[in-house]
């Protein structure tokens, strides 16, 4: 790939960075590629094709090239599709993304994870799901459990991880960041019964969809939220994400 022209390649701009007074260097998002970084010279000029182009949740095609391991951004096309999110759907895009560059290395493949990504973008962009929250709640940990089975950190749903045991349909289990699933203590805060973690093993399931994911994140999707928000804090070596925080901090005024 280093030496190689990449022509029409789905992608999505995950952060941009001031490179010089007219170019940008971009983290972006590629199906079959990974995580990128690309410049993007002179696209902060006024007439630069790229400006109104290179925005955050909008898909893309890119061409790009170079033996670098900062690529040259060579083309950017727009695909439609849906407007820009705003509120928070916008802070839910920016948290996914920041989910994406901290847990993602560079130039490591997960096209199924990225059929994901813009399956998730498209919802919290429509918010189609009922109410906007639902929506956004749902469509979140449906992308929370995807992306951490796709880099290996999420065990086995179906099973305690400690013992291997199959769950008990009607026992309540809690996942845990250093023990993985196991059965609930008295004083855990949230948990889900065994039914509920066998159906979303089944909708993480190599055959299965995003939209089977989704549908199996609907019954437990508050419990979902505790749990997985410390799994991920956990993995990505933070008390509070910087979109977590900055939506803790809108909800303060």
């Amino acid at each position: 790939m280093a030496t190689q022209r990449i022509s029409d390649e789905p992608a999505y701009v995950l952060h941009r960075y001031d490179w010089s007074e007219s170019s940008l260097i971009l983290e972006v998002f590629t199906r079959r590629y990974g995580r990128v970084a690309l410049v993007a010279r002179g696209a902060k000029k006024p007439s630069s094709s790229f400006r109104p182009i290179l925005l955050p949740l909008q898909p893309l095609h890119l061409a790009f090239g170079g033996d670098a391991e900062i690529r040259t951004l060579k083309s950017a096309e727009w695909q439609g599709g849906h407007v820009m999110p705003t509120g928070d759907a916008l802070l839910s895009g920016y948290y996914l993304n920041e989910l994406l560059m901290r847990l993602l290395a560079r130039d490591d493949p997960h096209p199924v994870l990225f059929d994901a990504y813009a399956a998730t973008v498209q919802l919290i962009a429509s918010q189609s799901l009922g109410t906007p929250q639902t929506t956004l709640q749902i469509a979140l940990r449906a992308f929370e459990l995807r992306l951490l089975r796709d880099i290996g950190l999420l065990p086995m749903l179906d099973a305690e991880t400690a013992t291997l045991e199959p769950l008990s349909p009607q026992t309540p289990y809690v996942l845990v960041a250093e023990a993985g699933l196991r059965q609930a203590h008295e004083d855990d805060r949230t948990s889900l019964p065994g039914a509920q973690w066998q159906a979303l093993q089944q909708a993480l399931g190599e055959n299965a969809l995003f939209s089977d994911t989704v549908r199996a994140c609907i019954p437990g999707m508050n419990e979902l939220k505790t749990q997985l928000r410390a799994l991920l804090h956990y993995h990505c070596g933070v008390k509070v994400l910087k979109t977590r925080q900055m939506m803790i901090d809108l909800q303060a005024f």
